[in-house]
């Protein structure tokens, strides 16, 4: 059974409320702002938690496909070996999560975003960038979020292959933004002339996401 929202029944549907009820509160908001390392509301962990809908959706490298569409001169089609072809990048980000708990210093092996758009070649249009995953999840960001140096389609962390709980085989990773953004089982990017707001972004969370201006709810 589902509700309205199409959300079922169960452990799932408890989380999902929880966390609406959450926006609805401004649980965690501190009003302080500030471009320190650590931003306001947020905790330092060393361990790296585990936060998704419900569903975790179990692909292999064999059968993992990524579209990237949408509003592009080149769209493409990668399947493992292609992904693997592309200019594999290594960088060190800190990672901000908006249930107030933040990790510094991980390692990340993958594509960078930029390298990404060299390829597709965005247009004149594409001002908004749309992740879906294989949970059925969907997140969103500006096209200059995602062109940050930063941004990543990760494969590996910490020297690892991605597991699964954490968005293996590859994930987006967007550190500026507060990590509900940055997509797990990513399936396809879409490039669009206007905005798509996603899937927590409809149920209260913030559209833009800035950790440092508690940018938590909408």
């Amino acid at each position: 059974m589902a509700d309205k929202d199409g959300i079922p029944d169960g452990a799932r549907a408890k989380l999902i409320r929880a966390k609406e009820q959450w926006a609805r509160e401004g649980r965690l908001l501190t009003g302080k702002t500030g471009a320190q390392r650590l931003p306001p509301g947020q905790h330092r962990v060393k361990d790296w938690p585990v936060l998704d809908t419900g569903i975790q959706p179990a692909v292999s490298r064999d059968e993992w496909r990524l579209a990237i569409d949408g509003a592009v001169e080149n769209p493409v089609h990668w399947t493992w070996r292609d992904y693997m072809a592309q200019l594999q990048t290594r960088l060190v980000t800190d990672i901000h999560c908006v249930t107030a708990w933040s990790r510094y210093d991980n390692n990340w092996e993958g594509v960078l975003a930029q390298t990404l758009l060299a390829e597709v070649r965005p247009k004149a249009e594409a001002h908004h960038v749309i992740f879906h995953a294989h949970d059925g999840y969907t997140s969103n960001v500006t096209l200059e979020d995602f062109a940050a140096p930063d941004a990543i389609l990760a494969h590996s962390w910490e020297g690892q292959a991605l597991s699964t709980p954490h968005g293996g085989p590859v994930r987006v990773v967007i550190p500026h933004r507060y990590f509900w953004k940055s997509a797990k089982w990513v399936r396809r990017i879409e490039f669009c002339a206007t905005d798509k707001p996603g899937f927590w972004e409809n149920r209260g969370y913030h559209n833009d996401a800035d950790p440092w201006t508690e940018e938590r709810y909408g």
